[in-house]
């Protein structure tokens, strides 16, 4: 089974450490980095030799948004599958947040549990290419 390479953009030390530690528990998830703001965030994603598969965004960052990271990171090669996973998952930002191109919206609050489910099918599905060297869309909850 393929290690899902993801990244994280979340600004709590405490969510980010909890939530890498559930995910690599759970589901073959490889962290390859992390951040807490929007301009790392970016940096970090706009550079074609840092390998994820997977990046998980929170909207409120220390610095920026996560809908600034969606928005910068729109039309970027490698397409990576983008989610949000937020304690501010009301319909409007859900709906902003697909309309900037996240494959899914997570409440941190309730759906930890759908997260993690997403991911396994992710991984389940191999690497996540489509041989083009460009992602298939990602599978729907």
């Amino acid at each position: 089974m393929h290690a899902l390479k993801t990244y994280l953009v979340e600004d709590s030390q405490l969510i980010r450490d909890n939530l890498i530690a559930t995910l690599e528990e759970l589901v073959p998830v490889a962290v390859v980095g992390t951040a807490e703001d929007e301009w790392t965030a970016v940096q970090w994603l706009a550079r074609p030799s840092n390998e994820a598969d997977l990046v998980i965004v929170d909207v409120f960052l220390k610095g920026g948004s996560g809908l600034g990271v969606l928005r910068a990171v729109d039309g970027l090669q490698p397409r990576r599958h983008m989610v949000v996973l937020s304690n501010y998952a009301t319909p409007d930002m859900r709906r902003k947040c697909l309309e900037l191109g996240a494959a899914e919206v997570f409440d941190k609050s309730n759906e930890i549990d759908a997260l993690i489910q997403y991911c396994d099918r992710l991984a389940n599905r191999g690497e996540g290419h489509n041989g083009t060297g460009h992602h298939d869309r990602a599978p729907q909850a």
